[in-house]
């Protein structure tokens, strides 16, 4: 992996200690002890806009969660989370946006006004990179037992199991485990510029690296080169992997690749992309610094971030 910087969600060393997971009495007893992430709706609790609050086993709140999930062990401590979003806030909460991205803080009784459930992308670059793995491995795998709650081979509500890292089905036997989605994003380049593309409903002047889903059958390259086919009219030749990054919206593994442009004419897909613009390097420094007229940078954190910058720092050449 090249390290111009940092990436939100990725590889901060959490000890997963999967082995634990199918061992009912010690995980009874790493839950009377542990540390104890409240999610509701998908948002992490959190204290000062800035790091993960944690509640201890008797905590009040948790008495309206959802059977527990074990995260692993962060240097030691075993780490659970719980999704409480059967909790409905009173009419004095502030009401959910809908959006690219929701600002919106919902405040629990049992809390202080310190601490609210917050968006993940709003605040992932100001947790510690700990914090941001065991709260991107939560939203996942909290998802996942949301959106997947009945069998797919039978229709039966499933139950899970093995510390939330399974679904077992008691009508049909089968087992289910958590899915992730590959996702290619690519910073495409012909010669000194780079290609952006704008998807409809983002926010004005957000432009980023082109990117999509894998197909079955297909390999990273092959996705690579049909996704910016296919959204922008370029052809692309010679593909490099450069570094990956989960994204837990839903539940998203990236794949960062730099592609090399065959020709520069583009023909933009309108079902996939509202625009899509060729930046010189030099104006890309401008947009990275925040002072480009129409273009804002890609967000801190996020692997479109990382990809650009290690371009521009020449380590993808």
């Amino acid at each position: 992996m090249h390290d111009t910087e940092w990436m939100a969600f990725a590889d901060a060393g959490l000890e997963r200690a999967a082995q634990l997971r199918g061992d009912a009495a010690a995980l009874a007893d790493l839950f009377a002890r542990g540390n104890i992430l409240p999610f509701w709706r998908g948002k992490p609790l959190v204290r000062g806009g800035s790091a993960l609050a944690f509640v201890a086993a008797d905590h009040p709140v948790l008495r309206q969660g959802r059977p527990a999930v074990f995260l692993g062990l962060n240097d030691g401590a075993p780490c659970f989370a719980v999704d409480i979003s059967d909790w409905q806030p009173g009419p004095e909460a502030e009401d959910l946006v809908a959006g690219f991205l929701d600002p919106s803080v919902q405040r629990h009784p049992d809390f202080d006004q310190d601490a609210g459930f917050c968006e993940l992308r709003g605040i992932m670059v100001a947790l510690g990179a700990r914090e941001a793995e065991i709260a991107a491995t939560a939203r996942a795998i909290l998802q996942w037992h949301q959106s997947h709650r009945f069998c797919a081979a039978c229709g039966a509500e499933s139950v899970q199991a093995m510390a939330g890292w399974q679904r077992d089905c008691p009508a049909c036997a089968a087992h289910h485990f958590p899915r992730t989605d590959p996702v290619v994003i690519m910073l495409v380049t012909h010669g000194n510029r780079a290609l952006l593309g704008r998807s409809p409903g983002w926010p004005e002047g957000m432009y980023s690296c082109l990117a999509g889903f894998v197909e079955p059958g297909e390999t990273i390259e092959a996705a690579v080169r049909r996704e910016v086919l296919e959204e922008s009219g370029i052809g692309i030749g010679a593909v490099r992997y450069v570094a990956s990054q989960p994204w837990p919206f839903p539940a998203n593994l990236m794949f960062g690749c730099h592609a090399d442009a065959l020709d520069d004419a583009i023909k933009i897909d309108p079902a996939e992309l509202e625009d899509a613009i060729w930046v010189t390097r030099e104006d890309m420094v401008t947009v990275m610094s925040g002072a480009h007229p129409r273009i804002k940078p890609a967000r801190k954190g996020a692997i479109a971030h990382f990809l650009i910058q290690n371009w521009l720092a020449g380590k993808l050449d």
